[in-house]
C-alpha cells in the first residue's frame, strides 16, 4: 500500500495491490476490492494513517446517511428489518467506535435478563447490542439509564422481530428511540458488488439479500435455508404453532397470492385454516418482514373502491422461492411472472423511501368497475400512478389505466399534481405525452 496527501484537496490517494482509490480525510474511509475480497480503509483521525480492514463488506448502504442523522437527535437508535438484511453490519460500520454485543449468545443474553443495571454498567459509554428481542425486559432498564444520560446516538438497538421488539420499544422507550427499518439490498445497492446480475429475471429470482451477494453463494439454496430457518425459529418465537408443515402450506399459498387483493376467507380455506388463524398468520408474515400490506387509495375519491389491502412478499427471491421458480427460464414462462415484477418494483420503491427517512406512503387503487394502478405514491405535492409491466416493449396500452385513474383522482379535487409513470421491463428511459416510461434497472428512482 502506498499513500500521499493531496494537501489542498484532503484526500489520501491509495494504490493497493494495483488497485488506486482515494479517501477523504475528513469522512475517513472509502472502500475497494482487493485480490477479490472487500475491504474498507480507515484513516486514523489523529495522524491520518490509513490502514487496510477486510472481511467487511464493501458496499454503502443507501440508508446510512439518514441513520446518521437521526443519531444525532436520540439518545437510541432501534434498527429493525428481516434477518440477514445487514443490521449488524450496518450498525458496526456506521458506528464503529461503539462497544458491541450480541443478545444471541446464552450467556450474555442470561447475564443482560437476570442483571440488567449490571450489563447496562458495563456499557456506559453506549453500545450496539443486537438481536435485543433476545431480553425485551432489559428496555425498562435501558429507560432509566438514557434518562439519566440522554446523549444523542448513545445506544443502538437491532432486532429481527417486528412485533415483539416495536411493542416493548413503543412501551420503554417512547420518546427516547428513533425507528429505523433496513430491508434487503436495492438494486443501486446491489450494483456496488463486484459481481452484478445484468439481467431483470435473474435479478428477481437472486433478490436482494447481502449475504447472497456477497459471498457469491447460490440464491436458491441460500433462500431455501434461509425459510428453513424462519420457520424454525421466528415462527415458534412469535406465534409458537405447533404444526410448521400446516404453516409451511399457508406461507406457500400466500405466495400464490402475492400482488393480490388480500381475502382473508379464501385464504384460510384453501389452507384449511379459519379466517382469524389466517388473519393471524398472516400478521406473524408481516412481523418477521416476510410480507408487508399495500393498503388501497382512496382519499377524496367518489367511487365505489376496492378497500381490502394488497399483500406483498418484501424479497421477490424468496418469492421465487416459494412459487417454486429455481431458474431464469422457469420465471421467464411462469404465469406470475407480472406479480414477481410488481413486486420487486414495489419494493424497490420501499427501501428507497426508507432509505431516505420517509414514510412509505404507497398503495394502490381499483375500483369495482375494474380500474386499476398498481402503484399509488402519496406525497404532499404530487401522487404519483405507477403501473408495472415485465415486458421489454413498451406497448400502446400501457397508459390506459393511468389515464383512467389520473382523470379520476383529478376531478375529485385533488390540489396536487398527478403523474403518471411505467415501469417496464426494458433499458432505455422514455419521455411520452401520456408519462415517462422508466426502466426496470432504475425503479428506485421514483421513489423521491
Amino acid at each position: 500500500m502506498t499513500s500521499a496527501v493531496a494537501g489542498a484537496t484532503r484526500e489520501l490517494r491509495v494504490r493497493v495491490q494495483g488497485a488506486a482509490c482515494r479517501v477523504n480525510v475528513e469522512r475517513g474511509e472509502c472502500c475497494g476490492v482487493w485480490g477479490g475480497h472487500g475491504f474498507r480503509l480507515i484513516v486514523n483521525p489523529i495522524d491520518k494513517y490509513p490502514c487496510l480492514t477486510q472481511n467487511i463488506p464493501v458496499i454503502r448502504r443507501s440508508i446510512e446517511k439518514h441513520l446518521r442523522q437521526i443519531a444525532r437527535h436520540q439518545p437510541v437508535v432501534t434498527l429493525t428489518g428481516p434477518r440477514q438484511s445487514g443490521k449488524t453490519t450496518l450498525a458496526k460500520v456506521v458506528f464503529r467506535g461503539k462497544s458491541y454485543v450480541s443478545l444471541e449468545s446464552l450467556d450474555t443474553r442470561e447475564f443482560a435478563s437476570s442483571d440488567p443495571r449490571r450489563f447496562l454498567a458495563e456499557y456506559a459509554q453506549g453500545a450496539i447490542i443486537d438481536e435485543v428481542q433476545r431480553a425485551p425486559d432489559l428496555l425498562s432498564y435501558l429507560q432509566e439509564e438514557v434518562d439519566s444520560d440522554p446523549s444523542p446516538g448513545r445506544f443502538i438497538l437491532t432486532g429481527s422481530q417486528n412485533l415483539q421488539m416495536i411493542r416493548k420499544v413503543s412501551q420503554s422507550l417512547a420518546g427516547r428511540t428513533a425507528l429505523v427499518t433496513l430491508l434487503p439490498c436495492e438494486r443501486r445497492e446491489v450494483e456496488r458488488f463486484p459481481v452484478v446480475p445484468d439481467d431483470l429475471f435473474e435479478s428477481m429470482l437472486i433478490g436482494g439479500y447481502p449475504a447472497i451477494h456477497d459471498r457469491r453463494v447460490p440464491a436458491s439454496k441460500w433462500i431455501a435455508d434461509y425459510v428453513v430457518t424462519y420457520l424454525e425459529r421466528d415462527v415458534r418465537d412469535l406465534l409458537g404453532v405447533g404444526d410448521l408443515g400446516a404453516f409451511q402450506r399457508f406461507v406457500r399459498l400466500a405466495a400464490g397470492r402475492a400482488s393480490q387483493v388480500t381475502n382473508f376467507a379464501a385464504l384460510g380455506a384453501d389452507a384449511g385454516i379459519s379466517h382469524n388463524t389466517a388473519s393471524a398468520w398472516l400478521s406473524v408474515l408481516e412481523a418477521s418482514y416476510l410480507v408487508y400490506r399495500l393498503p388501497a387509495f382512496f382519499r377524496n375519491v367518489g367511487k365505489r373502491l376496492v378497500k381490502a389491502p394488497k399483500v406483498l412478499f418484501t424479497d421477490s427471491g424468496v418469492l421465487c422461492y416459494l412459487l417454486g421458480i429455481s431458474t431464469r427460464d422457469q420465471l421467464v414462462q411462469h404465469p406470475l411472472r407480472g406479480a414477481v415484477f410488481e413486486t420487486w418494483v414495489i419494493g424497490e420503491v420501499l427501501k428507497a423511501r426508507l432509505a431516505a427517512g420517509l414514510t412509505p406512503n404507497l398503495y394502490y387503487y381499483r375500483d369495482h368497475h375494474g380500474t386499476e394502478v398498481d402503484l399509488v405514491i402519496e406525497d404532499a405535492d404530487t401522487v404519483t400512478l405507477v403501473e408495472c409491466k415485465s415486458g421489454a416493449t413498451v406497448g400502446a396500452d400501457f397508459f390506459s389505466g393511468l389515464d383512467k385513474v389520473a382523470a379520476i383522482v383529478e376531478a375529485s379535487g385533488v390540489s396536487r399534481k398527478v403523474q403518471r409513470l411505467v415501469i417496464y421491463g426494458g433499458d432505455a428511459s422514455q419521455s411520452r405525452s401520456s408519462g415517462r416510461v422508466v426502466p426496470w434497472h432504475k425503479a428506485a428512482s421514483i421513489a423521491i
